[in-house]
């Protein structure tokens, strides 16, 4: 669609068009900045749906506008369009067949049958795949354990052996997250 390209607030679009699926909305504007409202009406937003509808199209610029369809026709419905807040309104009828978007076939490539080659972090030692940050936390978890054991192997205090104990539960915790990440 093309605004502003044969005069201010000018807008040009499509009689008709047919939706197989999602499709964009290519706005071009041909002169000043203004803004695009777009709105499905109730047939059409049965099926497809427009993340907003408001739009704010730069001087001399194209904006891309995705509506989503994800529901099944058969629907015949309208797409307005209005710019600079009421200026000039079209309507586009919107077609959507039969059968809908999880209807269409999948195209898979047969490369995808043959095997893979490894990547290069897949045959590394895990010691060159860890970051230093991880090493290093991994090492205070360590430290964090040998410490606590030592104390819990040291006293007979209650409290500081229930303390030591959630401090230890909590280092193999970390250890376990930053080992399985």
């Amino acid at each position: 669609m093309h605004v502003n390209r044969t005069g201010i607030h000018s807008l040009e679009v499509p009689h008709e068009f047919d939706a197989t699926g999602s499709f964009d909305v290519d706005v071009v504007n041909h002169g000043e900045s203004l803004h695009v409202h777009l709105h499905l009406d109730d047939a059409l937003s049965s099926v497809a749906s427009i993340d907003a509808a408001n739009h704010h199209i730069e001087a001399d610029s194209e904006r891309r506008i995705r509506v989503t369809v994800d529901g099944d026709g058969p629907v015949r419905g309208k797409l307005k369009v209005v710019t600079a807040y009421g200026a000039e309104t079209r309507y586009v009828d919107v077609v959507v067949p039969e059968g809908g978007p999880e209807n269409e076939p999948v195209i898979v490539d047969e490369e995808l049958a043959k095997p893979q080659p490894k990547t290069e972090t897949e045959s590394e030692p895990l010691l060159e795949v860890l970051s230093t940050e991880t090493l290093f936390a991994a090492g205070g978890g360590v430290l964090a354990l040998v410490v606590g054991l030592l104390t819990l192997a040291l006293t007979s205090d209650f409290l500081l052996t229930l303390g030591v104990l959630i401090v230890v539960a909590g280092a193999l915790g970390a250890l376990y997250l930053t080992v399985v990440r």
